[in-house]
């Protein structure tokens, strides 16, 4: 015959079941709904299909291929000093920090706490005649506990690898920023040259219509001009003086531009002398390997598959709630009443208590359902994403290719342009002077050489702009596939090696 302590024992060993099946909520199928894109599935078009693949992956140092030590400096300063740069730094530090905290569930818990009083006990009108009535005392408290969570649902582990994977984003958008912050200098570094180059045609311009005007007068003086032609060839001074003005000022704001870039007051553009850039803008060429590596280049991209990573956990910690939490708890007290200020430390009464603890959610009112649903569609959301990340990747690429290409060609037609430009403004100056032919025919001469010399002078400038915009768009050197997550870190716990929503990703080397 069982003893009634057996018994009670049995009881509530089957009650503790009872409410462990109970409290196991089911999710009800609640689940993430999108998949990401497979790279290699993507038709990368045929601008990048015509490129040269036999190109290596950009260097972290891009720049440097355009052969100017003063736009190496700028961004060397502006990598040290921009603000939000170091703001970005600062939110990866941040980031991981966070993941300490979070890792740290994973360990033993132990704390202290200790409380030194002195009472006064009311007298015998409240409590009658006793050994404390109207007396005062030392009441001192010293207790240590120990706590540990078994952590048999994985909530914690997850839990501390998805912040951790949200420190991993946090890290590839502080890349993304640095290359953004590289590419933003070396533009306006170039738009700074390309200004420079229009200088020089703004102020040949005005020297040509000097000699027009001194020709005029010369032409008026011998009696074979007017004072109309005199006037027709003063009249666009003016309006080069201010184009001049205008382009100079264009220089001064590009200083400004570059001097804040590098986290620095305007003053320290004004030392910014001529760009001297040069670069030989061969047709494109890209990795052999793209599309596929290029969620392993991309800073933003490898962001993003870290922030599908991070949500794959966050659905793992939601579906760990549905389970009960079973702690191991420990605690050892001293404490002692009346006596010296120091009593509890020599002689004080001892307690102690040691056993599991176990908490379960029973009735929630579909909170924890909830909680699992919000955590699949942040997935979701996640996923999608990272898809419209590589969609626009695989277009920035293509859309530069397809523009260093057309620039190329818009080369040698801004070259014959002014070649042919300058002949037939040769050929009216000339005639001007022999007196076969009036000053309107120059002056339409030389603005069809002022436009065409203006157009090779962008030209230049664009197709070193869309080096550098092809060489973000591959990543610019910051990333390896290392960096990134693997495939099976993209899925939820319950979901590797199911058919599943899920991120590839091709292995690291």
């Amino acid at each position: 015959m069982q003893s009634p302590v057996q018994k009670g024992i049995a009881a509530a060993a089957v009650l503790t079941i009872l409410l462990t099946i109970a409290g196991c909520a089911s999710t009800g199928g609640i689940a993430p709904q999108d998949r990401g894109i497979e790279p290699s599935s993507l038709d990368a078009g045929n601008a990048i299909r015509a490129a040269n693949a036999d190109a290596q992956w950009p260097a972290t140092d891009w720049w440097r291929a355009y052969n100017d030590p003063q736009l190496n400096e700028w961004v060397e300063a502006a990598q040290a000093g921009n603000p939000s740069l170091a703001a970005a730094q600062a939110r990866v530090r941040e980031a991981m920090s966070m993941a300490g905290v979070a890792r740290s569930a994973l360990s033993p818990q132990v704390n202290g706490s200790l409380s030194i009083q002195r009472q006064k006990w009311a007298d015998n009108v409240y409590y009658g005649p006793g050994p404390l009535a109207g007396e005062q005392s030392w009441n001192n408290t010293g207790t240590l506990s120990l706590s540990y969570n078994l952590d048999i649902w994985g909530k914690d582990k997850n839990a501390a690898e998805r912040a951790l994977d949200a420190a991993h984003a946090s890290s590839a958008d502080f890349r993304a920023a640095q290359l953004e912050l590289e590419g933003n200098v070396v533009r306006t570094y170039i738009e700074m040259s390309m200004n420079y180059a229009l200088l020089d045609i703004a102020k040949s311009t005005l020297q040509q219509q000097q000699q027009i005007v001194d020709l005029a007068n010369r032409r008026l003086k011998g009696g074979i001009g007017t004072q109309l032609e005199v006037s027709q060839a003063e009249t666009p001074m003016p309006e080069y003086e201010r184009q001049i003005d205008a382009i100079e000022e264009k220089i001064a704001l590009g200083r400004n531009q570059l001097a804040a870039l590098a986290g620095k007051g305007p003053g320290a553009g004004d030392a910014i002398q001529r760009p001297t850039l040069s670069l030989d803008t061969a047709p494109a060429s890209l990795p052999s390997a793209l599309p596929a590596d290029l969620i392993g280049h991309r800073p933003d991209v490898v962001a993003a598959r870290w922030t599908v990573a991070a949500q794959a956990r966050g659905i793992d910690v939601a579906k760990a709630d549905f389970y009960p939490d079973i702690n191991l708890l420990a605690s050892i007290g001293g404490y002692a009443a009346m006596g010296p200020l120091f009593q509890f430390l020599k002689d004080p009464a001892h307690s102690w208590s040691a056993g599991p603890a176990l908490s379960l959610p029973i009735l929630d009112g579909g909170r924890l359902r909830s909680q699992l649903g919000a955590a699949s569609a942040g997935y979701d959301e996640a996923v999608d994403s990272y898809n419209q990340s590589i969609v626009g990747a695989l277009k920035d690429i293509s859309d530069q290719v397809i523009r260093i290409r057309s620039l190329a060609t818009q080369a040698q037609d801004a070259d014959r342009s002014v070649a042919a430009a300058r002949k037939n403004y040769d050929l009216a100056r000339e005639g001007y002077r022999r007196g076969l032919t009036d000053y309107l025919n120059v002056l339409i001469a030389q603005s069809q050489l002022l436009r065409a010399q203006e157009g090779v002078a962008k030209i230049q400038a664009e197709r070193l702009a869309a080096h550098a915009s092809l060489v973000t768009a591959l990543g610019g050197g910051l990333d390896e596939p290392a960096n990134g997550p693997q495939a099976n870190e993209t899925l939820p716990a319950h979901g590797k090696g199911k058919s599943q929503p899920s991120v590839n990703a091709r292995a690291a080397d």
